[in-house]
């Protein structure tokens, strides 16, 4: 059986939320939902003041510092941040 849950939030919050939800492509709710699912399931939640990288997102960017420390010449160099977008989307 399906409830209504009446939350107050910021409006500017909800909607900066719910524009990341549609470009996940899923409602809000269902956002909402898991995360309700998360907390019953541990019984716990966190509160973080910086984003955090996925740790493996974080390894490859070690891994690329490293690899420029051992050859800069080798890295890719742009004249602007259109051009390196241009390289991005290419790949």
């Amino acid at each position: 059986m399906k409830t209504i849950l009446n939350v107050k939030v910021d409006s500017e919050e909800k909607e900066k939320a719910k524009q990341i939800a549609m470009e996940m492509g899923v409602p809000l709710s269902t956002i909402i939902n898991a995360q309700l699912r998360e907390f019953i399931r541990t019984r716990e939640f966190s509160v973080k003041l910086e984003p955090t990288l996925k740790p493996a997102v974080e390894k490859e960017i070690l891994r690329r510092i490293e690899e420029y420390h051992k050859n800069p010449k080798s890295a890719y160099s742009f004249k602007s941040a259109s051009e390196a977008i241009k390289f991005l989307r290419g790949k």
